[in-house]
């Protein structure tokens, strides 16, 4: 069942709200620069027309991308294709390990820090155009989009599209709310993050092969665990919080 805005707007200010009081000894400004495996936030003072900040480049950060003799094998013998961002460049191989052994599928990774989900997209056009697509597509983006949620549902829909209605596409849901940022900048964070939760939920309306992990949602429902299962407000925490979001993943994917 999809959850009501309600439902999605007073949970996102609960995890707010907890992650504000994890954060109350930072002091670092909503907009110093972060290295490859974070956000690639410009250094301008400005935390950008939605709050959150602005999107620098991303090209030269930290990714994890597999041989053109992986992705081949995994769309042969029909794993599964991702395409994620530096949650998965940290959390990657740990989940190929748990779906390798859960049903013996391989997994195939385009993961680059810091991109937005517009780039992720581009990657999974690439490779359907290249190599073709397994029956399984797994999106974990969508973290760097909260510095534009506007655009964010376009980008699903075009995911939906390439993937096409006799394959399924996972998306991971986000949950956002930075450490390192001032606690106005954390408000905006979380109200971004819902915002692009219920983008996917209205595409998950629209399109029944696109189903969501609810990854923010087991989050919220202890708000413990937004203090104990991240580490930084974004990337979950090694190795409790990755076993946690990995674990969710697979046994989506491998649900019959």
């Amino acid at each position: 069942m999809k959850p009501n805005r309600r439902q999605i707007f007073t949970a996102g200010a609960a995890a707010a709200a907890a992650a504000t009081v994890a954060a109350s000894t930072e002091t670092a400004s909503a907009t110093a620069s972060a290295d490859s495996t974070e956000f690639a936030v410009t250094t301008s003072s400005s935390t950008g027309p939605y709050g959150s900040g602005v999107l620098g480049s991303w090209a030269g950060a930290q990714r994890a991308i597999s041989t053109p003799a992986q992705i081949q094998h995994t769309k042969d013998v029909n794993g599964v294709f991702m395409f994620g961002d530096s949650i998965s460049v940290q959390d990657g191989k740990a989940l190929a390990i748990r779906l390798q052994g859960r049903d013996g599928s391989p997994l195939a990774v385009h993961n680059w820090s810091s991109r937005p989900t517009s780039g992720a997209v581009d990657a999974l056009q690439q490779w359907a155009s290249t190599y073709g697509l397994p029956r399984r597509i797994l999106m974990a983006s969508g973290s760097n989009d909260i510095f534009d949620p506007p655009k964010f549902a376009a980008q699903v829909a075009r995911a939906i599209s390439i993937v096409g209605p006799n394959r399924t596409l996972y998306w991971v849901n986000i949950q956002v709310v930075r450490k390192s940022v001032t606690s106005t900048v954390q408000l905006a964070d979380q109200r971004n993050s819902s915002w692009l939760n219920m983008q996917l939920y209205d595409q998950q309306e629209k399109y029944p092969n696109l189903r969501i992990i609810r990854w923010a949602e087991w989050l919220w429902v202890k708000p413990y665990r937004l203090l104990n299962y991240l580490r930084d407000g974004v990337h979950p925490t090694v190795p409790l919080g990755q076993d946690a979001r990995n674990e969710l993943i697979v046994q989506s994917l491998t649900q019959r």
